[in-house]
């Protein structure tokens, strides 16, 4: 299969059905950290949960829906990226990610996530990507920055978590407006 290389010994590919023993894996050795602001740990709670999560966004790619794509930094998967929405006709996707502990701080999801937003502005004709980021979750507002993407409001206590209505900041990036931000994230990458 492919890989894309985000340099360092990094890898970005495809993350499938068949990975679901390296995903239950990478949550686990995360799981605490990645479940402070989000429910993947939740959904993936064993290899079930795993396998079945991996079928719904090869079910979600298909049907042209959504996608999944892996971190691999020196073979082993350290997180991913992903578009939990794509809807073509409007032109809009909220794209999103998740990193191990021993993974964070590295540039991996900016230089990932440009890899993406170039596909998604320059192959498949986006008009617009979203950034879903809990207010307390500063390395993923600080990934949204370094993107170029405006912070656009705040969804006030839309989102259960753990018992708790937790807000969501929406920020986003427009096709016209990519072009100066990829050329900002080149100049200041990792």
């Amino acid at each position: 299969m492919y890989a894309i290389s985000l340099g360092d010994g990094a890898e970005l590919r495809p993350l499938e059905v068949w990975h679901a023993e390296e995903v239950l894996a990478n949550i686990d050795r995360g799981r605490e950290f990645i479940g402070r602001h989000v429910g993947l740990p939740d959904v993936v709670a064993d290899l079930d949960g795993a396998r079945a999560w991996l079928r719904a966004y090869a079910d979600k790619r298909a049907a042209d829906g959504g996608s999944l794509h892996g971190i691999w930094q020196d073979g082993t998967l350290v997180g991913g990226l992903l578009f939990r929405v794509w809807d073509t006709p409007s032109g809009v996707c909220e794209a999103g990610c998740w990193l191990e502990p021993a993974a964070a701080g590295r540039g991996l999801v900016t230089r990932g996530m440009r890899l993406l937003l170039d596909w998604a502005f320059g192959e498949r004709g986006m008009h617009r990507v979203e950034w879903h980021v809990a207010p307390g979750n500063q390395p993923s507002i600080n990934v949204a920055r370094r993107l170029g993407m405006t912070r656009e409001g705040v969804l006030r206590e839309n989102y259960p978590h753990h018992g708790v209505r937790t807000s969501t900041e929406i920020w986003a990036v427009l096709a016209p407006e990519w072009a100066k931000a990829r050329e900002d994230i080149g100049q200041h990458a990792h």
